[in-house]
């Protein structure tokens, strides 16, 4: 497993991105527990944060595409409103302990 960060650097209810070893991340906290995706949109490639750190809609209930306005599910990355409708985004598996969170290492692509 590979640190992505201490707990605190990732509060209920907020996203942030990381740039953990040249691989473009985004990861929420809902509910306490941690999700973490490919900051990638499935329609067109392009990072989904409109500002740093800030990859959900007004309600905060969604990860929403700056570019294009897709909306996803927070849980399970699948994109439910916009031009990329029932695709999903890349989660990548995760675990947190008492040191942190941490992130599975990259698969070969």
């Amino acid at each position: 497993m590979e640190f992505l960060c201490t707990s605190d650097h990732l509060p209920e209810s907020r996203s942030r991105g990381f740039d953990i070893n040249g691989r473009n991340l985004l990861a929420v906290r809902r509910e306490g527990q941690v999700f973490v995706y490919r900051n990638r949109c499935p329609h067109r490639g392009v990072p989904l944060e409109w500002q740093t750190d800030e990859f959900l809609d007004t309600s905060g209930s969604l990860i929403q595409c700056a570019t294009h306005g897709a909306l996803f599910l927070i849980e399970s990355g699948e994109c439910v409103a916009g031009p990329c409708a029932g695709a999903s985004l890349n989660s990548v598996a995760c675990r947190e302990d008492a040191r942190g969170i941490w992130i599975e290492p990259a698969s070969e692509d």
